[in-house]
């Protein structure tokens, strides 16, 4: 064993007697002395940045901000000729006007400052008797925030509750202080911050609640606006007066008493007065006729919503705003907006789905059907959308359009069955599969949309596709493509983003359309779009193209999309004629709802107990995806037909009215020919047949076996007769149809 040199052995033994001849009180003296020493390091620290940080640049430019905040966005649409029209002016649920702080009365001012800060007209960003009481209270889990840096995260929309982001307020607030006076700071805080029902700032608070302008509002209405800062859902007259008049009273009103804003007199008469609301009984508006005009104004269509809700998004995601900052940027950030929309199909759209139109009469019930509808062009612009039946509700209202999924039933089928095992060529158009349930977690499943569990014969794909068997999709999807492979062509290739693993992967699922969640109209007509279009998937796009006020920036544009190559074109063009025969097949669900004389695709989709119905169909032209059912599940009853497909039928009717011939698209790698009834195969010459289309990479083999078929090459009669008579009895064999998975 080594061992350890003297001279080290030596200083450890002197360390050691070193700190064991310490008094303890000598070592937690140390120990204090230490920590002081590294927190007096860290409070100059930090009160050096501080210093530093407030007298140094502008970090918070409020002219800047006031700029941004007065410019409006608008969005331009095209009309028929090509030409550009101004479509909408946005100024949204964020409506705020702004306002100087002379147009605002000095009662209304000193609501705000007795309530939320009164030491403002004193501290320099800060109150710092207040805070530090807050802090030693609950560690500013609640208040302590001057007006200042209340304005601060009304800019930022940074609320984190945290002590890094409380220390970058207070050396905002600070720096505020420093560079502008107290009216502009005040000014600004009354403009921006959040007042409840979509208002921001005091001006649209004040139209909101009592109808009057910001200049009209007495004392007792001024405390009630001021109270609603706290908690603008809880303290919201229209929705909670109660919750108000506590806090007007009990606390705006006795604050402003207290700081000798106002007199006894002017307390009393306040809390006399008497409240009338925009929901009042007694509440009159000046101008009937103009607040309706301006009522009807302010409601955008579902369009609008989805270019604004898609921006905020796309705000957010490319340029790393927080929601709030992206919000800003659409509403005020003078933005122009290129939209998409085909201005023609949405007034149809809107008309139809406003007047209910082909919808059935439920006057008098308290719960009415509601559905949504997807219009897009095959290379992913959305034409058209719409989230409500009946009057819209708001602005930025539920689109269940774009996000309401609901179970989509069979109109699943093509995305996760019979597509993917196409592709994969695992069957064609003419492969037999037999209509029966199969014995799945301990019970036969799954029953066919008429409730039989199958007739036990095997039918073509086509005919299960147009038929809308349950039967033949979910032995494909089971036996014979797997399901994982049918959820990743779901959600990899048709990008059906609402899909959950964890329960999705199952044959309910992803044969019938049993989903955890479901499907949107909006992914589901971008899915089937690929049908149409050759096999590519585009994502959904509602305007061309977003810049700045003078063009100088561009944000977003759609130019230069190619889309993304998810299937194969001889599979989608495969799909699409198979598609067709659901409009043009006697035994097709779908035939009710063909477009006049255009080729009509279609799917048709219900889901257990009735409770969804679905239409996905497509014209050369356009895609469409209709949902049709109640918000909460309840049995479609008493009506006839599908509603979806009614629905359908009635826009895209007079969508295409006028509308010249035109045919989809095909490849060069796709054949009609004619197949054998018995046996899939290509028909031979002795064959009962019927046509279908197929992919030149797989075709079936040349049927062999039904009566007629002759050798090739042969000329002898008696080798003629004995293969017309061998013919014969291998064609009664082979006309029992059988299940293969792959014809070639």
């Amino acid at each position: 064993m080594q061992k350890e040199p003297k001279n080290q052995k030596s200083r450890g033994v002197a360390a050691t007697a070193f700190f064991s001849n310490l008094k303890p009180s000598t070592i937690i003296l140390s120990a204090l002395f230490v920590g002081i020493i590294a927190a007096v390091i860290v409070v100059c620290y930090v009160l050096g940045y501080m210093i530093w940080f407030t007298n140094g640049d502008v970090a918070i430019d409020l002219n800047e901000y006031q700029a941004n905040q007065s410019q409006t966005s608008i969005i331009y649409a095209y009309d028929e000729n090509g030409e550009k029209f101004e479509l909408q002016r946005l100024h949204g649920d964020e409506n705020r006007i702004y306002v100087g702080l002379d147009e605002i009365p000095d009662h209304l001012q000193k609501a705000f400052i007795a309530l939320e800060d009164a030491r403002f007209p004193d501290h320099k960003g800060v109150d710092w008797i207040r805070f530090v009481a807050v802090f030693v209270k609950d560690r500013l889990s609640t208040g302590g925030s001057s007006i200042t840096q209340q304005l601060v995260k009304n800019i930022t929309g940074d609320r984190e509750p945290n002590f890094g982001r409380k220390f970058h307020e207070i050396c905002n607030a600070l720096n505020l202080e420093k560079n502008f006076d107290k009216d502009e700071i005040l000014e600004a805080y009354l403009n921006t911050l959040y007042l409840g029902g979509g208002c921001y700032g005091v001006k649209t608070a004040c139209e909101k609640y009592f109808g009057k302008d910001v200049s009209e509002i007495n004392i007792a209405e001024a405390a009630c606006i001021a109270s609603i800062t706290k908690a603008p859902y809880t303290y919201n007259p229209l929705i909670n007066p109660e919750e108000n008049r506590d806090r007007q009273v009990n606390k705006c009103l006795k604050a402003m008493l207290d700081e000798g804003y106002i007199s006894q007199a002017e307390f009393q008469e306040a809390v006399s007065y008497k409240m009338i609301f925009t929901n009042s009984p007694e509440y009159v508006a000046k101008d009937v006729e103009k607040e309706e005009e301006k009522k009807q104004n302010e409601v955008w269509s579902f369009y609008i919503d989805f270019i604004v809700d898609t921006l905020v998004d796309e705000f957010m995601e490319k340029y790393d705003m927080s929601e709030r900052q992206a919000t800003q940027k659409i509403y005020y950030g003078g933005l122009q907006i290129y939209a998409a929309l085909d201005v023609n199909a949405q007034a149809i759209l809107e008309d139809v789905y406003t007047k209910r139109k082909t919808f059935p009469n439920e006057a008098g019930k308290d719960v009415q059907a509601q559905s949504a509808m997807t219009i897009m062009d095959y290379s992913g612009r959305v034409v058209a959308i719409c989230g409500e039946a009946g009057k819209k509700s708001g602005n930025r209202c539920l689109n269940r359009a774009a996000d309401s999924p609901r179970q989509p039933g069979s109109s699943i089928k093509p995305l996760s069955v019979y597509a993917p095992a196409i592709e994969e060529k695992l069957i064609t158009w003419s492969t037999y599969v037999l209509d029966k349930a199969f014995a799945y977690n301990g019970s036969l499943w799954p029953k066919n949309y008429t409730g039989d569990k199958g007739s036990g014969r095997k039918v073509t794909v086509q005919k299960a596709l147009a038929r809308s068997l349950n039967t033949v999709p979910a032995r494909i999807a089971y036996e014979t493509l797997g399901l994982q492979k049918s959820y990743n062509y779901l959600v990899d290739k048709f990008h059906i983003s609402t899909a959950v693993e964890k329960y999705d992967i199952a044959p309910a699922p992803l044969a019938t359309g049993a989903m955890r969640y479901g499907i949107t109209t909006l992914e589901m007509a971008a899915a089937y779009a690929t049908f149409g279009n050759g096999g590519k998937y585009f994502e959904p796009y509602c305007y061309y193209k977003v810049t700045n006020s003078d063009g100088s920036i561009v944000y977003f544009d759609q130019a230069g999309i190619t889309g993304e190559q998810v299937i194969g074109e001889d599979t989608a063009d495969i799909m699409c004629e198979l598609l067709q025969t659901v409009t043009t097949d006697s035994s097709g669900t779908g035939t009710p709802y063909k477009i006049g004389h255009f080729q009509t695709m279609a799917k048709t989709g219900t889901t257990s107990d009735d409770y969804d119905r679905w239409f996905v169909g497509g014209t050369p032209y356009f895609i469409a995806a209709v949902w049709y059912g109640y918000d909460l599940n309840k049995t479609v009853s008493n009506v006839s037909g599908n509603p979806a497909g009614k629905l359908f039928k009635a826009v895209m009717d007079k969508v295409h009215d006028g509308l010249p011939d035109k045919e989809f698209r095909k490849s060069n790698i796709v054949k009609e020919e004619r197949y054998c009834l018995s046996t899939g195969k290509l028909a031979g010459k002795g064959c009962a047949s019927a046509t279908g289309w197929f992919s030149l990479k797989n075709m079936p083999k040349t049927c062999t076996s039904c009566y007629g078929y002759k050798s090739s090459g042969s000329t002898n009669k008696t080798d003629k007769k004995e293969t017309t008579t061998s013919g014969l009895l291998q064609g009664i064999v082979d006309s029992i149809p059988r299940v293969t998975t792959n014809n070639n």
